[in-house]
């Protein structure tokens, strides 16, 4: 009974440490967030608040997994400016000048980053005196005399303290004005994809928006009736991305992928000279993260809103020290409200799978979920007293490519799938909504769940070679039928089983609060 009530009071005082330096880390976070004129932060699909004043700096999707045509490397990928209009002239989209684009890997566990890739974009402007166009007439290459504005980046490899420059002055492929001024972007797009040093290729510019879903998810759960499902919502916009193809043995620890297998990846953006409001404090010179982006919808539907803007500050190894967020990963928001508005019941707390999924990586001795898959832990080489519970999305190098790639990644037996790493064709949609019901503790897809949004692949196909992405779209979003995805309102009799039983009770469940 003593040694019991010694050990509470030890894990009392672990509780209170950690929601003490919890608390620092989001004074800290927030004290960085309350900004200069005109500088924000947010990441995934304007998801955090601030993410309207800055939406060049915005992360939308990170992508990391074994390259299917080169499976001796890793394909990593990271998406930023969210709803990209095609036809968003005279200025089209570029990165930021003032920004620092970051992919990270960390193959110790520690929560820190042991790998870093940084590009850094200049502008380039042939004429800024006497034109206002992009282009002046057809381009054909990248450095065309008619591409009157175009971006030029360096890459840069960062290894603890140490940096070198991979890539210096590469031009970027530029935004894709039309067919009439670059008859052959898929010409223009294969002269920007670069090779590196020692193995490898590189790739920067504009491409069709990867991320596939009905994002009226966020109106009651798809209209509270399931009336609004099977529209793509991003179908026919675009996003400027950064895509590598790495040798595995540059990512694993001590360079030995057959031993260290697993890293986590995520993506940052880093601003200079961020201004905090305390009047003590001068513009200064020193590069402040403003967004971050691991596990797709993490910040979306786990993080509570009053924290979501310092999320995005924070480095991964100060997650588990927020208990504010900690207490919604193992308690979460969106299996209570599922089960509001469709009566479908939440798992019991704690959810200790989905810490495991979103915090340790799957292990056997990690939680309830029995599979030894992507936790650092299963690195040979690990330091155990290293490893901390940080929100990364983590890639076990050591999965073969799918033949048959499945949707529904992990949860349909598919290893090399999400939440083990994350492919362009995963439907993290509904893998989330299976995995925050409990699919990932009893092996079991959820049938009430089983359409999901009903938007299962994305609306047009992905490459077979680097960087995979599909080309940039070039008709306007808002031009009507064009071939893409379009809303497929269902009635209750159209539904069939299960969805036609959730319709009437979401109807039902209505009508008696409308009568209240």
């Amino acid at each position: 009974m003593k040694a019991t009530s010694t050990a509470s009071g030890r894990r009392r005082m672990l509780d209170h440490s950690l929601l003490v330096l919890g608390s620092g880390a989001l004074a800290t976070a927030m004290a960085v967030l309350t900004l200069g004129p005109g500088v924000s932060s947010a990441s995934s699909h304007r998801e955090a608040p601030l993410i309207a004043g800055d939406p060049r700096a915005d992360n939308t999707d990170v992508y990391a997994f074994t390259s299917p045509d080169k499976s001796d490397t890793v394909t990593l990928v990271a998406n930023w400016i969210p709803f990209e209009e095609p036809n968003g002239g005279p200025n089209f989209y570029a990165f930021g000048e003032d920004l620092r684009y970051n992919i990270k890997i960390d193959n110790t566990g520690d929560g820190n980053a042991d790998v870093t890739y940084t590009w850094r974009f200049k502008n380039q402007i042939r004429d800024a005196a006497d034109q206002f166009l992009y282009n002046t007439g057809q381009v054909t290459t990248l450095d065309d005399p008619d591409l009157n504005f175009r971006q030029v980046y360096d890459l840069i490899e960062t290894r603890g303290k140490t940096s070198r420059t991979l890539l210096s002055n590469v031009p970027a492929a530029p935004s894709r004005v039309g067919p009439a001024s670059m008859p052959n972007y898929a010409s223009l797009r294969a002269q920007a994809v670069r090779g590196l040093p020692g193995g490898g290729k590189a790739f920067a510019g504009q491409a069709e928006d990867p991320f596939f879903a009905d994002l009226r998810v966020f109106d009651l759960l798809y209209g509270g009736n399931l009336s609004e499902r099977g529209q793509d919502t991003l179908a026919g916009y675009n996003v400027n991305s950064v895509a590598l193809q790495i040798p595995k043995k540059y990512l694993a620890l001590n360079y030995t992928p057959s031993r260290n297998p697993v890293v986590g990846i995520w993506s940052t953006t880093d601003r200079k000279g961020v201004q905090v409001s305390d009047s003590r404090t001068g513009h200064g010179d020193k590069w402040k993260q403003v967004s971050r982006l691991g596990n797709p919808l993490v910040n979306e539907v786990v993080v509570p809103l009053k924290y979501k803007d310092a999320f995005n500050t924070l480095n991964p190894d100060q997650d588990r020290t927020v208990q504010p967020v900690v207490d919604k990963v193992l308690d979460p928001i969106l299996p209570k409200l599922i089960q509001q508005v469709y009566g479908v019941p939440a798992p019991p707390a704690p959810r200790n799978d989905l810490a495991e999924i979103y915090l340790t990586g799957i292990c056997k001795a990690c939680g309830p979920i029995q599979a030894d898959l992507n936790a650092h832990r299963l690195n040979r080489d690990a330091d155990l007293r290293r490893i901390v519970p940080a929100e990364e999305l983590r890639l076990n190098m050591a999965v073969p490519p799918a033949s048959n790639p499945n949707r529904y990644g992990v949860l349909a037996g598919d290893l090399a799938g999400f939440p083990n790493g994350r492919r362009l064709t995963d439907d993290v949609i509904d893998i989330s909504l299976q995995a925050v019901e409990g699919a990932a503790q009893t092996g079991q897809l959820i049938p009430a769940l089983a359409d999901g949004d009903k938007v299962n692949a994305n609306e047009v196909p992905f490459g077979t070679s680097f960087p995979y992405l599909a080309l940039p779209h070039t008709k306007s979003v808002n031009s009507g039928p064009s071939g893409m995805a379009k809303s497929k309102e269902k009635s209750a009799a159209s539904l069939g089983g299960v969805g036609a039983a959730l319709l009437a009770a979401a109807g039902w469940r209505m009508r008696r609060r409308n009568r209240a």
